[in-house]
């Protein structure tokens, strides 16, 4: 039984990946196998600093645009998808292309599709610069306005208020998009919601972890890297419900001695887009450091699994 001084470590369930992270590094891997190296990439496959490393050392080469890939070569999409451009990009240089587009994000392309055939004004709420908002606003960009924030809520002009929807980014905080969502509706009150959740599964199970273990915690460590939206959320969210503090790393040896301090309980997670074998790392350095008893705060279960892009699917055998 755990006294008052005694050190331990909480461990959100769930963490880690997602199915469509899954998914895409699989993708890449598959591809690899498949074809041989080198197999292009258009992007990071996911926002993860790990796991572009370790693709590129077996053969992946990551390009910013499409028109960076030798004519006829492999490119394979990131799970943050395309904008109907890039495609056409693709196919003026006879590039073979394996989509690897998340199928939550293609969903969400679906709608934005909808709703601007029915002539919508679509209220986009997420980060400008983000490659999926890239993609998604491309999809209709004469009818998708981005809402980065409650901030830029005053200056939004519609066409016809009657015909407002929001959409959002699939890896936004929950709390903070719905804050913007409400500011939206004060200015037009019959704003449309979509036609299902937009954040995805993973991006709310991993916050509703977080949020559940960090009351309990002087500290929380976000395995994690910069650039993925949904782990710098984590840190945000493990703040917001009372965590002492809260520091997002890629991996366990940029932990400060200094933030271990006074502290008895640290929690750990991990983004959608981070392989267990980091979180592994950041609890054999705790552990080395007295932080040895470990407890799983289990929110959800999470079984969802995606097909492989049918580009790399086995082909059926004509009988």
């Amino acid at each position: 039984m755990s006294g008052p001084e005694t050190k331990r470590v909480l461990l959100a369930k769930p963490r880690g990946y997602c199915a469509g992270v899954d998914r895409a590094v699989e993708a890449v891997e598959q591809a690899l196998d498949k074809h041989g190296a080198p197999v292009y990439v258009r992007k990071q496959i996911v926002h993860n600093v790990h796991v572009v490393q370790t693709l590129s050392e077996r053969g992946a080469i990551f390009v910013d645009e499409a028109d960076e890939v030798p004519p006829g070569s492999i490119v394979v999409f990131s799970a943050h998808g395309v904008s109907p451009a890039v495609r056409d990009q693709a196919k003026e240089r006879e590039l073979r292309t394996i989509d690897a587009t998340c199928p939550l994000v293609t969903k969400v392309h679906g709608e934005v599709k909808r709703f601007a055939r029915e002539d919508y004004d679509i209220l986009l709420v997420g980060h400008r610069g983000h490659e999926e908002v890239e993609g998604t606003s491309g999809e209709a960009p004469d009818h998708v306005q981005l809402v980065d924030s409650v901030a830029d809520v005053a200056s939004v002009t519609v066409r016809d208020p009657e015909k407002v929807v929001w959409l959002s980014q699939t890896t936004l905080s929950v709390d903070e998009t719905m804050q913007t969502v409400e500011a939206l509706r004060e200015r037009f009150p019959t704003l449309q919601n979509p036609p299902s959740d937009d954040i995805c599964y993973a991006t709310q199970n991993r916050q509703v972890a977080v949020k559940a273990m960090a009351p309990r915690c002087d500290l929380v460590l976000v395995v994690g890297s910069a650039n993925s939206s949904n782990s710098v959320r984590l840190v945000e969210v493990a703040l917001a419900a009372g965590a002492g503090a809260s520091y997002l790393i890629d991996y366990a040896r940029q932990i400060d001695d200094s933030w271990l301090d006074g502290v008895r309980t640290v929690g750990v997670t991990s983004g959608a887009s981070v392989p267990e074998v980091l979180v592994r790392g950041v609890l054999d350095h705790l552990a080395e450091r007295g932080w040895g008893e470990v407890e799983e705060i289990t929110t959800a279960e999470e079984t969802l699994t995606f097909a492989l892009p049918r580009e790399l699917r086995p082909s059926r055998v004509a009988r």
